[in-house]
This record gives C-alpha cells, structure tokens and sequence, in this order.
C-alpha cells in the first residue's frame, strides 16, 4: 500500500479507515474485516464513543494472527473537555486503555476549541474555555510530553487553519505532523495544503466523498456529472475516483463505512490511476462547501465561532 513517510522512517498508509459515527457494534465487525481485507492504517477519536469496541477488534486481529502491532497504524484524537498541559496525558491514557494498545502512531488535538472536564459537548457558554485560558501552545506542550514518554510515536493536529498553525509552530519543540481536515472535491482547500505541503506538515482528508445524505443533488458527489464521467471511464465508482483524486495529491484519506462490500470498494481505489485530464476536470468543482461547518460550536455570548475557526 502506499504511505506517507514520517520521521523515524514511520510509513501511514495513505488509505484508513474512519470510525466516525460507527456504532459500536457494527464499528468491531467492520474494523475486523477491514484489517482482514489489507486495511492498516485505522482513525480513531474519543470523542466518537466507541474505543472499546475498536479496541476488542484490533486485540482480537492481532491475537489471531491477521496483523501484528508493528504493521498498524492506529490514530486517536484528544477531545476538547481535555486540553491544557495537564489533560492530555489523562485523556490518552484512557484511549490507550479503551484501544487495548501500549502506543498511539499518531495523536491528534481534535478541534481548536477548549471546553470544561466532563462536558461532552456544551450547549452553554459557560461551559467553554476561551483560548485564551486554555491556549493551543499548552495544550501542544501536553502532547510533546506524551510524544516524549513514548505513549505516542507521532503527533498532530485536526481542523486546524493557517493562523493556528503559524501560531503553534513559532513556539513547538515537535511542530505537528499531520493536520486532518475536510477535504473533498466541493471543498479542496488549495490554500491550507499548499502551506501544509511548504511546511512539511502531512495532511489527513475526513469526510473525503463528502456526504452521501447531502439532500441538495448539488452537493452530493455521487451525483456530480463530471465525477460520474470519469468514474464510468475508469470503471469505478464516484467514491473510488473521488479517494483517488485525494491519494493522488499526497493527502491521505480515511472514509468511513460498516458495509462490507464498501469497505472493499474503498480499499481498491488504491488500484487505479487518474490522469492529468481527469485531475484538471476535478480541480474545476470546487464549491468551498464544508459538511461539517463547524456551527455546532456557536452558542448565545460564547467565545467560538466556525468563521473564527475556519478563517481565524
């Protein structure tokens, strides 16, 4: 499978499997095929309550021989009731308990938003931490000191904009490795990767079919007539071209899925190339559309909004 190379000669897959919205039950069954099929590279999150299951499957691939630790690539992310340089530590050892794993390869600080302990998500305004309280360089001097342990191999950051990471990088010891971001065609973020790619930070597409329940025909890949034309070309399918174009701009992708068939369709995407003509015509359909606006973090007199977050 192709990678990306980190430091340490440490090799991602550049294809994982998300867990995002996954229920618990069905995230083991799909996480234990998907390791069976060739999958590797696994993005995991506190935040989406369902560890423990993640977990048991990764245990029981590798107890029975399908993987071993060493070939996984297994990511987690911080949530936002646990930033500050005396949260982090706590918040992984728990995702460390709930994976059943020793290490992370890659820890992320989930969002750039801070929030109360216990807090799962705030409806309030007082529930939440401005930055200026909790700022992102703490925060980050939590994760260097778990990279320091060995509790992680590497880490990074997710939703991150320019102006954060310009912020974090004048005062990081470890600058991040990976910013992981919403990328797909309608949203391609040419701005954000080109100043990732010149200063060497790895990028991670989530959401990178966008999404199939988007009820505007407009906004939904799958009906995209261009997409639809270069997948017939091909052979394949609109996800499978639209991950393709993804992987063939050095961005890793980790869709999401709990089907079997689709698990194995996502995988295969891996098999085929665009060419120059079809890269050019998806260039073309960028809308700067994000599924995930961020909107969710907008209450009454709060200190967070998603202009501030994407745009800061």
């Amino acid at each position: 499978m192709h990678t990306l190379s980190f430091k340490h000669n440490d090799q991602m897959p550049i294809l994982g499997l998300g867990t995002f919205r996954s229920e618990p039950k069905a995230v083991y069954s799909a996480v234990l095929e998907a390791l069976k099929m060739g999958y590797r590279h696994i993005d995991c999150a506190a935040a989406y309550g369902n560890e423990k299951e993640v977990g048991e499957a990764i245990a029981e691939a590798i107890d029975s021989g399908v993987v071993t630790r060493e070939e996984l690539w297994i990511t987690s992310k911080l949530w936002s009731d646990s930033h500050g340089m005396d949260n982090v530590q706590p918040a992984l050892e728990k995702t460390l308990k709930d994976l059943k794993l020793d290490y992370l390869d890659l820890y992320l600080v989930h969002w750039p938003v801070a929030f109360k302990k216990g807090v799962e998500m705030p409806e309030k305004a007082d529930q939440f931490i401005p930055l200026e309280e909790v700022p992102l360089t703490d925060t980050w001097a939590g994760m260097e000191a778990a990279l320091e342990k060995g509790l992680v191999k590497h880490i990074g950051v997710s939703n991150f904009n320019t102006q954060y990471l310009k912020a974090l990088l004048e005062t990081a010891k470890q600058k991040p490795e990976v910013n992981q971001i919403e990328i797909h065609p309608f949203l391609q973020q040419d701005t954000l990767v080109d100043f990732c790619k010149q200063v060497g930070i790895h990028l991670t597409a989530y959401a990178p079919i966008g999404s199939g329940g988007a009820e505007d025909d407009a906004l939904n890949l799958f009906k995209n007539v261009v997409l639809l034309d270069i997948a017939q070309a091909h052979g394949k399918t609109v996800a499978q071209v639209a991950l393709k174009w993804g992987i063939q701009r050095g961005i890793s992708v980790i869709p999401k899925s709990t089907n079997v068939s689709r698990l194995q369709e996502n995988l295969d995407a891996l098999k085929f190339e665009l060419s120059a003509s079809d890269m050019e015509k998806i260039a073309t359909l960028n809308k700067d559309h994000r599924f995930v606006d961020a909107k969710f973090w907008e209450v009454e007199g709060g200190p967070y909004t998603a202009e501030e977050i994407w745009n800061a």
